[in-house]
């Protein structure tokens, strides 16, 4: 098949006039048209042959030997065709369809059918094709296999018929041969003498229903003996079975033929009743029956009858200059049960039934009308017509170009053109989508009148089934696996492949994506693109690790391995080691840097360690300490477990991470001989601002590695070692400090000198949390350097405060400073020394008049002011301190006041409480449990105490009770008390201690059960 640009559309703005006979123009209703002229048909269908084959379908299953050499010789007769049709399109490619070469027997004459005239448009469309982007088709083809083939190699088909089951083939020879969708053989047999004209099935797969050219209509059964026969003496066209027909009594059909009329046969007692419909307006060509409606085409146009009613309600005529009716066949088909698609001659017209308004059948016109809603004109004879979901599939019959003179006495031009190949097109909303030219076998011999098209009746399957007299196609949808196909065979690999990957993740490994992917790379390799072919090999390529070194060899050999080397795989799968030794050897040479990046990113276990090793330290033997190298050297000896090795290799390198790997492998015991060297390392760092992840410690990674493992690096070992540098020696022990103050004892005097020299504001917290350096020794180092605020802290730990106060006073200045030394020490003979050096000094007296308070009296200080002593600011002083005395005074009269209000307000709720009654009978209840008092109950079977809270609350003593509480042990019962004191001595005292036992004992029940509850549940106090 080769294919040709779908067509362009060219839509009427107004609907076609249809003419209608008078008996039918009530019954016509609105119509519209477009048109799918796409060019004129003068144009030969020889320019829809152009283009390369895409997919070359032989038999398959044939069984005789004549019958494959005539394919063989159809199939090389075409072949050259299609070499010549190349040739005269300059080798164009281009492509809009799909060209299917089919063999069969040939014409020898067939090659010189073109003429002049055909060539010439064919390389005007040829130069149209070079200009259209080439597009996918739609469809794919494929010839029915299993006994078609034999069965057409001794017949040729006439007419065909599908059932969700089965496939009906007429032949020319009156055969009708019962198929599966495969082309598998069910059953066979011969109903006529003459050509199968119409063939068709019921629903239930049960009756099949054939009409001949010889007059006869056979209705024959494939699944039991019934069967019937009509001879009506005049060529039969058409038939059709009502709905249903297996499952009804009444086995009515309608027929057709030459003879013009219009048979409805249906089944009675009696046998079969006969009654025309219609007749008198020539052969009928054509019959469906779908529910109640039956539509017919004759020479006139098409007719619908309704059974319901028994009258004709509509008519569709054929156009005013429409071809004769036998010259080109008549396609009717239900769309569904109010739509009617027509396919006759050059048009395709959408008759819709609906319902006629009410007041119009009040006379007598049928309750049904007929409205045309599009009709579409294309540019070729229809042979066949079906459904494909919104669109419609057109087998199109290309009519050959006639001679000029027909009245001529020329052999060769009276002689018939040979025909074109037929066209399979879809056509959706007025548009053409797809085209595609069959190569059929024996295609330039046939008419329009030869072909049929039908559709598969299988449920949820779009296939259809092209038929000639020399061949069955069967034409599907193209799906996924046909797209990424055709994408291959473009060379769109990227797109097939990601359509290949899309597939397998929805289907599982329907498809080799492997091919796909290989034929890709090997199209970039051609190309060039070496980067690319790399980065695709992951994806292709995956755990196969033959084709992964074999792919690396052949980069190898392009003197390409740089490109491939980042997606070598270490794992899954794991390749030889001579491969990754092969690559570590190129990087040696050509690129340490990425040497060392592959290093660093492979595992060990893949190559010899040792080879690798031996082949890096020769070259840097070679390269005079190369760094790159060095530390690709230090990296393997980690591989290899060898921390200590590699450890001097990464001080020389001065690399960050040193700290990590010490800590890593344990090597506190490689450096702590070399603990100023790690410090001096790590300031080196720092000075250059290099960031380190992971560094936050205080002073750095050297002074934290050091703190951190004392037990393996020792704490006098060190600071021997640092001592030359104070600084560094200062940044260990005040991390140490930190860490724990008992390991820096022995070192107190040192830190405070330390201290003093390098972190002042860590001097004064040290004095006052060691209690282990000498005071001498530290009030001299402060005197030294004159820090006063030291010294006057040390002074007073050594007990001179009057001197500490002096330096307070005397060289800072500092009032409050003085007042607060004074309230730390608690001394009286400070304050004395205070108020007496203040005497002669005024701005002292503002300032401790401003600070006054619990410790020091006004009246005292104001005393001691002289006579005649001018103060700056002392009556603002004085007024503050009197300001001061009234607030206080006022603060404690308003809480004296609050005080006595709670108190009486308390005092009152208690008498209330303890003088008023509370009511309780036999039937009260617990306020918690619920349950009576008094009352024995499941829970309480005795006489359990009950308390009554000043809140009026009544509740069981072990319901007050908190967990793990018990109640304490009661008294003895008075009334045996009163009888043992009277058979004693008969005195009166039984009744003070009776009466002091039950107050011991309820102060005792208190105590455990505390305050009401209820209240405390409820947010009150009880």
């Amino acid at each position: 098949m080769s294919s040709r640009p779908p067509s362009t559309t060219r839509s009427s703005p107004q609907p076609t006039n249809i003419p209608l006979p008078e008996d039918d123009q009530p019954e016509a209703g609105p119509s519209t048209a477009s048109s799918l002229k796409s060019r004129g048909s003068s144009i030969p269908s020889v320019s829809s042959r152009k283009g390369k084959e895409r997919a070359s379908i032989e038999y398959e299953g044939g069984s005789d030997d004549e019958s494959e050499d005539e394919v063989s010789q159809d199939q090389e007769s075409e072949d050259d065709d299609l070499e010549s049709d190349e040739d005269d399109n300059g080798g164009s490619d281009v492509e809009k369809g799909a060209d299917v070469e089919m063999g069969g027997p040939t014409d020898q004459e067939n090659d010189t059918t073109p003429t002049d005239g055909e060539q010439t448009i064919d390389d005007t469309d040829d130069e149209d094709d070079d200009d259209d982007e080439e597009e996918e088709p739609a469809l794919k083809y494929s010839r029915l296999k299993g006994r078609i083939p034999e069965i057409l190699a001794k017949d040729s088909a006439s007419t065909i018929a599908v059932s969700p089951r089965v496939i009906a083939l007429g032949t020319h020879n009156g055969m009708v041969h019962i198929l599966t969708y495969e082309g598998a053989k069910v059953n066979s047999f011969r109903p006529h003498a003459a050509s199968v004209t119409c063939l068709k099935m019921d629903e239930e797969n049960d009756f099949v229903a054939t009409s001949s050219v010889e007059g006869r209509v056979v209705i024959h059964s494939l699944t039991s003996t019934e069967s019937y026969a009509f001879d009506y003496k005049r060529p039969m066209r058409a038939i059709a079975l009502e709905p249903g027909f297996a499952k009804k009594n009444t086995r009515a059909f309608v027929c057709g033929g030459m003879a013009g009329n219009l048979i409805l046969q249906e089944k009675g007692w009696l046998g079969y009743k006969e009654q025309i419909l219609h007749s008198g307006e020539g052969p009928i060509w054509a019959i469906e029956w779908r529910g109640n409606l039956i539509a017919w085409a004759n020479d006139l146009g098409v007719k619908i009858y309704d059974t319901t009613t028994s009258q004709r309600i509509g008519y569709i005529d054929r156009g005013a200059h429409a071809p004769r009716a036998e010259l080109f066949k008549c396609t009717l088909q239900w769309k569904d049960d109010h739509t009617l698609v027509i396919g006759w001659a050059d048009h395709i017209k959408i008759v819709r039934i609906r319902n006629r308004a009410k007041s119009q059948t009040t006379n007598g016109l049928p309750p049904l009308t007929v409205e045309m809603t599009a009709i579409y004109q294309v540019d070729c004879m229809i042979s066949g017509l079906a459904q494909y979901n919104s669109s419609y599939v057109v087998l199109a019959y290309i009519a050959p170009d006639t001679y000029e003179n027909e009245a001529t006495d020329n052999p060769a031009e009276q002689r018939r053109k040979a025909a074109n190949r037929p066209e399979l097109r879809l056509i959706d909303k007025g548009e053409e989508v797809n085209a595609d030219a069959l190569s059929l076998a024996n295609y330039f011999m046939y008419g329009c009148n030869d072909y049929s098209l039908v559709k598969s009746q299988r449920e949820n399957e779009d296939v259809f089934f092209v038929v000639s007299p020399a061949d069955v196609i069967v034409v599907r949808p193209r799906d996924e696996i046909d797209h990424i196909d055709w994408l291959v065979e473009r060379e769109r690999y990227a797109e097939a492949l990601e359509s290949a990957e899309e597939l397998r993740k929805r289907h599982g490994n329907a498809l080799d994506v492997k091919a796909i992917g290989l034929k890709y790379m090997n199209h970039l390799l051609s190309q060039g693109h070496f980067d690319q072919t790399a980065s695709l090999a992951p994806k292709v390529l995956g755990g196969d690790s033959e084709s992964w070194e074999k792919w690396i060899y052949i980069f190898v050999q392009h003197h390409q391995l740089p490109a491939i080397i980042p997606f070598i795989p270490t794992r899954d799968p794991q390749l030889g080691k001579p491969v990754y030794e092969m690559v570590y050897g190129h990087l040696l040479v050509n690129d340490r840097q990425e040497l060392l990046k592959t290093i660093t990113s492979w595992p060990s276990d893949i190559y010899d360690i040792n080879t690798v090793m031996g082949a890096v330290q020769g070259e840097l033997a070679a390269s005079r300490d190369d760094p790159v190298l060095l530390e690709c050297l230090a990296e393997l000896h980690l591989l290899n477990r060898q921390p200590a090795k590699a450890l001097p290799y990464f001080l020389r390198l001065r690399r960050p991470h040193v700290f990590d790997l010490i800590r890593e492998h344990n090597l506190f015991t490689a450096v702590q001989d070399q603990a100023l060297l790690l410090v001096q390392f790590d300031q080196e760092r720092q000075v250059d601002k290099e960031e380190v992840q992971g560094d936050k410690s205080k002073h750095g990674a050297a002074i934290e590695l050091l703190v951190d493992h004392t037990h393996s690096i020792p704490i006098d070992r060190v600071v021997l070692q640092l001592e030359e540098k104070p600084k560094y020696l200062y940044m260990y022990l005040d991390a140490l400090f930190d860490k724990d103050p008992q390991y820096c004892l022995p070192y107190s005097d040192r830190m405070v000198e330390l201290y003093a020299a390098f972190d002042l504001k860590r001097l004064m917290p040290f004095l006052r949390a060691s209690n282990f350096y000498d005071l001498e020794k530290a009030y001299e180092i402060c005197k030294e350097r004159d820090l006063v605020t030291e010294m006057v802290f040390l002074l007073g730990r050594m007990g001179n405060n009057k001197k500490a106060l002096m330096l307070i006073i005397e060289r800072l200045g500092d009032v409050q400073r003085a007042i607060d030394f004074a309230k730390e020490q608690s001394d009286e003979d400070l304050w004395e020394d205070l108020l007496t050096y203040s005497e002669t000094r005024p701005s002292f007296i503002r300032a401790l008049l401003e600070h006054v308070g619990a410790e020091i009296n006004p009246i005292r200080l104001i005393s001691r002011i002289r006579d005649g002593l001018e103060i700056p600011g002392l009556k603002e002083g004085v007024v503050r301190v009197l300001m001061g005395m009234n607030l206080q005074v006022s603060l404690l009269e308003g809480c004296q006041h609050i005080l006595n209000g709670d108190c009486s307000n308390l005092a009152s709720e208690l008498q209330a409480a303890q003088v008023g009654s509370i009511r309780c009978s036999p039937s009260s209840t617990c306020t918690i449990c619920q349950l009576p008092l008094f009352l024995p109950s499941q829970k309480y079977p005795s006489q359990t105490l009950v308390l009554i809270y000043l809140c009026q609350h009544f509740v069981h003593a072990t319901c007050a009770l908190p967990e793990d509480v018990e109640l304490p042990q009661r008294q003895e019962n008075a009334s045996v008390t009163y009888l043992l004191s009277e058979s004693k001595n008969g005195s009166q005292g039984w009744k003070s201690r009776a009466l002091g036992g039950k107050l011991g004992y309820a102060a005792a029940v208190r105590v455990r059960v505390g305050r009401c509850p209820v209240c405390i549940k409820g947010g009150k106090v009880g």
